[in-house]
């Protein structure tokens, strides 16, 4: 069998404690991959237990990614395991909400530091790896958001922009070399993403959200398939292809009336 045949593998999911990371995981697992699975916080514990009940081998990290040192801790746990990453999802994510003046700035920054500079350092490690072997698979979770200036989710929105063309121009980079890189790219999905966030009080932390469970399928059917990049939900294709052709201002504005502080209570 090749190195990623079901059953024969190893996954390794970030931000897999709850919501998509989770159901990311549980993919991986139904398929016979064994998992390392990372968040940073005591649940990922919990998940692991959880995620026993597959037949497979679950080993959890808790780390937090938005720094060197908590992937270092990652990656030298994979290194601890003597064997090779088949599938790294990179999922581990934070959001903030309110104006960005408004925001305490170190936990903005946090959001930047988990969401860019984590993920692509943790991706350089592993990813020399796999191309060093000729064989891998990578899926970044990215974001419909990355598609439109976020007021009230600035840092967040634009972190996601980046993680999308991040995810395409890396793909291009490794398409002779047999590791293949993907990009999940969800809308509003029920997970605790809102809560953590501060956007309970708004209109899409109030709206009807796509179910975590469906998001990751889609997102892990599309790396195994090898897809370049994938846009969960026709509601959100049809978003993101209005999204193409809207000017930014006008997207600003939108996005302002949903994502502004008590906008779910008007």
């Amino acid at each position: 069998m090749a190195p990623d045949e079901p059953g024969k593998g190893l996954a390794v999911v970030t931000g897999a404690s709850t919501g998509i990371g989770y159901e990311l995981a549980k993919c991986a697992a139904r398929d016979g991959y064994d998992l390392i699975v990372v968040a940073d916080e005591e649940r990922i514990s919990h998940a692991a237990a959880d995620l026993k009940a597959f037949g497979t081998s679950v080993d959890a990290v808790e780390a937090d990614l938005s720094t060197l040192e908590g992937v270092d801790r990652l990656t030298e746990r994979i290194t601890a395991s003597g064997r090779s990453v088949d599938l790294l999802m990179a999922n581990a994510g934070r959001g903030i909400g309110e104006g960005f003046l408004d925001q305490n700035f170190n936990e903005a920054r946090k959001v930047v530091d988990t969401n860019i500079t984590g993920t692509i350092y943790l991706i350089h490690q592993i990813g020399n790896q796999m191309r060093s072997r000729g064989a891998g698979r990578i899926l970044l979770t990215g974001s419909i958001a990355g598609f439109m200036p976020g007021s009230y989710q600035a840092v967040y929105n634009a972190t996601k922009a980046f993680i999308n063309s991040f995810s395409f121009a890396l793909r291009e980079e490794l398409k002779e070399s047999g590791v293949t890189v993907s990009c999940l790219m969800p809308g509003a999905t029920e997970t605790e993403f809102f809560k953590r966030a501060g956007l309970l009080d708004t209109a899409i932390g109030q709206s009807k959200k796509d179910d975590a469970g469906e998001v990751a399928r889609i997102g892990y059917d599309a790396m195994m398939d090898g897809e370049g990049d994938v846009v969960s939900g026709w509601k959100n294709k049809l978003q993101a292809a209005v999204a193409n052709v809207t000017p930014a201002s006008v997207l600003a504005y939108q996005h302002s009336k949903v994502a502004k502080p008590g906008s779910g209570t008007k």
